[in-house]
């Protein structure tokens, strides 16, 4: 527990310097927001009155400081082109980019490990190296570029899938089994080029671990004790395997939540990374750093969820040393 609370207390500072650079970044950029909205022949006084009631007129530290006020009490501010707060835009948002990112996640390391361990255990079979060959093919394949394909062949050539969104239009006036239909049709294709690219990459991980361990003195002697192939693998090759993996699932978590970003774009989910996306090219200040503040939540989560499965797959470490 107290590690876990350590842990917390470093992130503090991180997030801190995180959306202090965003925000100093984002205001310096060239470029006024309210120029989306007032035409180029208007009066100036309008353009004027518009960053008073923005607060865009105030120097950058008194923003600054009364941004870290709003921001103490819970409020996010006003989105500019939304009109509305941004933590209800948030509380819309990021349950979708947790869905998409923790299916893809969960697809990722289902399919990685099954094949990772299935490949170590026919290593140099014709099997081992045409999945090997089609992993590499998948995991070099860009994001954008794979999410096109797959709406070309299974929304337009064979209309299977939805190509965009993350519901129907009347979705909501479907029985609740059929509303769930919905929504998992429109999350096939983004998880496939989410998950399945990257189950490609664990999986070539996740061999290269079995190959390590099968090897070692004690698999050897279970075996000669007798055990069956299924418990040697299972009861004593798995667990150490997937050790190091914990690692990957930490790191995996920020790379899913940065390919959200393209991955939303491309199929028009209306989650997180799209929000983010519209908020940069209509400098949305509000939304660019809060959702920058919840993406590295979301990222120094990840990574102390990984820190404590790894001490629960291997009792021999001890959480912050302790033991």
């Amino acid at each position: 527990m107290r590690y876990i609370l350590r842990r917390i207390a470093s992130a503090i500072p991180l997030l801190f310097g995180l959306v202090t650079v965003t925000f100093i970044i984002v205001h310096l950029a060239p470029g006024d927001p309210t120029a989306l909205f007032i035409d180029r022949d208007a009066d100036p006084s309008y353009a004027q009155n518009l960053k008073t009631a923005l607060g865009l007129d105030q120097p950058l530290h008194i923003q600054y400081f009364r941004w870290l006020k709003q921001v103490a009490t819970g409020d996010f501010g006003f989105s500019f082109t939304k009109n509305a707060p941004v933590s209800d835009l948030l509380a819309e948002a990021v349950p979708r980019t947790l869905l998409l990112s923790g299916s893809a996640l969960a697809v990722n390391f289902l399919m990685g490990i099954a094949i990772g361990i299935f490949t170590a255990l026919r290593r140099g079979t014709r099997f081992d190296r045409w999945v090997n060959t089609i992993a590499l093919f998948m995991y070099s394949m860009p994001e954008f570029w794979l999410g096109l394909m797959l709406i070309f062949a299974f929304s337009l050539a064979i209309p299977i899938f939805p190509a965009s969104g993350c519901k129907s239009p009347l979705a909501e006036y479907l029985p609740w089994y059929e509303y769930i239909l919905d929504v998992l049709q429109h999350l096939v294709l983004p998880v496939v080029v989410l998950g399945v690219a990257s189950a490609a990459a664990t999986a070539r991980y996740v061999r290269g671990s079995m190959l390590d361990v099968i090897q070692q003195d004690y698999i050897r002697t279970a075996r000669a004790k007798g055990l069956g192939e299924i418990s040697v693998i299972g009861k004593h090759a798995l667990r150490n395997a997937l050790i190091p993996v914990v690692t990957l699932f930490g790191l995996s978590f920020p790379f899913l939540l940065g390919g959200a970003v393209i991955v939303e774009t491309v199929f028009a989910w209306p989650g997180m990374g799209k929000m983010t996306v519209d908020a940069i090219f209509t400098r949305d200040y509000p939304m660019i750093i809060a959702t920058t503040l919840v993406s590295g939540t979301m990222v120094i989560a990840g990574n102390l969820l990984a820190d404590i499965l790894y001490a629960l797959i291997d009792p021999r470490i001890r959480l912050g040393g302790e033991g």
